[in-house]
């Protein structure tokens, strides 16, 4: 699809200071983040808020998907240092909810999870009070290897399923659509009371009976948590946008994912998996609840 981005598409950074501010803070840590490796179009929004998605274990991933911006090639050997920095540079932030993803490292014998493992310790350590929100890879479905990252008992564990079963292939031909259920499914089998989420992205030539399949899919593996987003094409090497989704059926999709059973929901054209992240945390929620009562 080519011509000018629709009117319902368009973003302003409201504290170019405060941007500035988080990119030091970054910068000095030595670390990595989604919003500028996956060119996130709420990054300006978003660190105005002083908030922002740590990415750890480098910025070069193993999976080349169709849709992502992030690196691909052979990655460096984790830096072990790298948790308790996210954990001190969280805190410095002074976030109430920190939201931890990667890049997938099929390359490692644990694919990652002891990393996450550690980090999540780190947080919990420096910061008790902060809600904990995991997005991780699928690390090959392998259940020990999500069992060590929820043996640390995130406040979300969140693993994306991106698209519709149709697509899949296409748009991560290195994932698969059962295999994310699995993942999702397995961490509830593992731990009953931890809160499960997952998104996906519109736009792509998906048909909503597909969109509507999805939900239903992720709810019957317990999911609690929805994002749903439009897909903005990265580069022209990345998979062209077939449709630019109207806000009016984003909130179709939102009314049919609380139909369905899901306890909070995100849908909107900006709506990325990790965006307003707070607002469904088990920890910070209450507060905001009470503070707009």
């Amino acid at each position: 699809m080519n011509g000018r981005l629709p009117a319902w598409l368009t973003k302003r950074v409201s504290s170019p200071a405060t941007v500035a501010e988080v990119e030091r803070m970054v910068r000095s840590a030595q670390l990595h983040t989604v919003c500028e490796s996956a060119r996130c179009p709420n990054l300006g929004e978003c660190w105005s808020r002083r908030t922002a998605t740590f990415m750890i274990l480098g910025d070069i991933c193993t999976r080349n998907c169709g849709f992502c911006a992030i690196k691909v090639g052979k990655p460096n050997p984790p830096d072990l240092n790298e948790p308790e920095r996210v954990a001190q540079t969280a805190r410095s932030m002074g976030l109430r909810h920190v939201v931890v993803t990667s890049v997938t490292r099929d390359d490692l014998p644990d694919k990652g999870a002891g990393h996450f493992a550690a980090t999540i310790r780190y947080l919990h350590q420096l910061m008790p009070s902060a809600g904990v929100e995991v997005l991780t890879p699928d690390f090959a479905g392998r259940a020990d290897l999500i069992d060590i990252v929820v043996q640390e008992k995130p406040d979300i564990f969140n693993h994306n399923i991106e698209t519709v079963d149709r697509l899949t292939l296409t748009v991560r031909p290195q994932g698969r659509y059962q295999r994310s259920l699995d993942v999702l499914r397995t961490v509830r089998q593992l731990n009953p009371d931890l809160v499960t989420k997952s998104g996906l992205m519109v736009g792509l030539g998906e048909e909503r009976a597909e969109v509507i399949q999805t939900l239903e899919d992720l709810r019957a593996a317990q999911v609690e948590i929805v994002t749903i987003g439009q897909y903005l094409r990265p580069t022209m090497r990345h998979l062209p946008v077939v449709e630019y989704i109207h806000p009016d059926r984003f909130e179709e999709y939102a009314e049919a994912a609380r139909s369905i059973g899901f306890r909070h929901v995100s849908s909107s054209p900006f709506t990325r998996s990790s965006y307003h992240a707070e607002q469904f945390s088990p920890r910070v929620r209450p507060a905001l609840a009470s503070r707009s009562d």
